[in-house]
């Protein structure tokens, strides 16, 4: 058993059960779990018992509740579903940028193939045949 701090106090009491005099004289006193576990030991009353049975089932859920707070995994199943769609977001602005950088190198690559076959145009001359064809190599050197 402890005795409870002002502010634990304040926490917990009804707002509207304060005594006539205008407030509690005194902290109130509360039991931890082993506590009433020992008080129950003292106690042998039909009706002690039952509140026993009942404060004791009462720790055993705040316990649970502490431990697996439904709250939290809640709160994390959020958080992991907001991540992911960041990450998918991201993702997809990513890839249209890809997308976007890999259109315009495209354009690049054809833009320069077209100046490349039209400077190769302007160039191409009569080119010597490569091969047995002499004699047509004589003529166009004149021997």
């Amino acid at each position: 058993m402890f005795e409870l701090t002002r502010q634990e106090w304040n926490n917990l009491r009804s707002h509207f059960a304060t005594s006539s005099w205008g407030g509690a004289r005194y902290q109130p006193f509360a039991f931890t779990e082993l506590g009433v576990a020992m008080l129950s030991s003292v106690l042998n009353s039909d009706t002690a018992i039952e509140v026993n049975k009942g404060i004791m089932r009462a720790f055993v859920v705040v316990r649970h509740l502490l431990l697996h707070s439904p709250v939290n995994e809640i709160k994390v199943l959020q958080n992991e579903v907001r991540e992911l769609k960041q990450y998918i977001e991201e993702s997809f602005v990513d890839y249209n940028d890809i997308n976007e950088d890999t259109r315009v190198q495209l354009e690049l690559i054809n833009e320069a193939l077209a100046e490349l076959q039209v400077k190769n145009k302007k160039l191409d001359k009569a080119r010597f045949q490569i091969g047995f064809n002499a004699p047509q190599y004589r003529k166009q050197t004149g021997d």
